[in-house]
């Protein structure tokens, strides 16, 4: 994936002299791709993780594409959508860094930030209002915003506002602006449900994807425990013992859905064991508040989702488990790459049901490597059913 200097991707000469101030030169891959598509007014689906450069990606463009024409009150021009509090203000800053020579008004719509000053910025007329998606449907039933002028909308980390319920807050938003519009689609993964509102809500994007090389750390062994019995209560069970065979310090164990972390973190406190959860649901104390306790070691085993354990960076997990057989293989060798690094011996085990031994082959393509088994394999049959 090729990189490319700023200067070669038509952004306007007041944009890019802000980039220079900013100290950049180069392009990462998803700005190389981006940005020229976002400049001719197409619709972008852009694959990529955080640390991957990508709000740039869609900041830089919109500034350009936002440099003629003026906002009219309560009509904001472009709307970007992030599923966090925390997300919003740091795409805000962007904003800042890179609209340094440009008169741009900002709004941000955030919780647990005073209002009226945003709100007087929304009645003069914003060029780019920011939002958590419920604070945004808030001030638009309260009549405050109007959306038929919004040009440009970018939705960031799509995939965690699945995670944190938010897809039917989307469907309505998109629902209530111009359909000739841009849409700027940013998501770290794509499942059934994003590609369902990519179809409805994009027109013929341009997809580009960036993946962080999937290979798995050779330190980390890994090992796969055939549940026959599928249902919930016995995986646990299947758990326990795993957990108590091996020599865990401590341990990531994951779910793909959050609802099964807060179940499977009650039953792994009921049966005595030291554990937390990390889930989208969470408000951004508790989870730091978790992952501090976890860091410190005051508790052991880590029940989490995928989204709430992205980008987390605990040097020394002994163990991660998987409670349930990830949907991607990408994710596969994203979860286990928290155990085993920088060097050191890791573990990563996962339960298997039989419903999940189609998704193997997937993990055995991202990984290069074969499932040894704990325990009795599959058998033929098993794979046939």
């Amino acid at each position: 994936m090729q990189t490319k200097p700023f200067a070669e991707l038509g952004l306007s000469p007041k944009v890019l002299a802000a980039v220079e101030a900013a100290g950049y030169s180069t392009a990462t891959p998803i700005q190389s791709q981006a940005i020229p598509v976002a400049l001719t007014g197409r619709d972008v689906l852009g694959i990529a993780q955080t640390g991957t450069g990508k709000t740039a990606a869609f900041v830089l463009p919109m500034i350009t594409r936002l440099e003629t024409g003026r906002a009219r009150a309560r009509m904001p021009r472009s709307l970007i959508i992030a599923p966090t509090r925390e997300l919003a203000a740091q795409v805000a800053q962007s904003f800042e860094k890179y609209g340094t020579n440009h008169k741009l008004d900002v709004a941000l719509l955030i919780g647990g930030t005073a209002m009226d000053e945003q709100i007087k910025k929304l009645d003069r007329g914003v060029d780019v209002l920011i939002a958590t998606p419920g604070r945004l449907l808030d001030h638009f039933g309260r009549g405050r915003i109007m959306l038929m002028g919004v040009e440009i909308l970018v939705i960031d980390e799509a995939d965690r506002m699945l995670d944190m319920g938010f897809i039917p807050d989307i469907e309505k938003i998109c629902k209530l602006l111009p359909p000739k519009r841009q849409t700027l689609f940013f998501s770290a993964t794509m499942p059934p449900e994003i590609t369902r509102l990519v179809d409805q809500f994009l027109n013929d994007p341009e997809r580009i994807e960036v993946a962080p090389p999937a290979t798995t750390a050779k330190t980390i062994t890994q090992r796969f425990r055939f549940c026959p019995d599928g249902d919930d209560w016995a995986k646990r069970e299947v758990l326990r013992d795993l957990i108590r065979a091996h020599d865990v310090k401590n341990a990531i164990i994951f779910c793909n859905r959050k609802r099964d972390v807060a179940i499977l973190y009650k039953s792994l406190l009921k049966h005595g064991f030291s554990a937390g959860e990390l889930h989208g649901d969470m408000d951004q104390s508790a989870r730091t508040a978790t992952l501090d306790s976890f860091r410190a070691g005051r508790i052991q085993l880590l029940a989490a989702s995928d989204v709430a354990a992205r980008g987390l960076d605990i040097p020394e997990v002994s163990h991660v488990f998987n409670f349930d057989v990830p949907w991607a293989g990408d994710d596969y060798v994203h979860r286990i790459g928290r155990t085993g690094r920088a060097g050191r011996e890791g573990m990563a085990a996962t339960l298997v049901s039989l419903d999940d031994l189609k998704l193997l082959k997937d993990i055995e393509k991202a990984t290069g490597e074969t499932p040894m088994w704990i325990g009795n394999a599959p058998t033929e049959e098993d794979i046939a059913e």
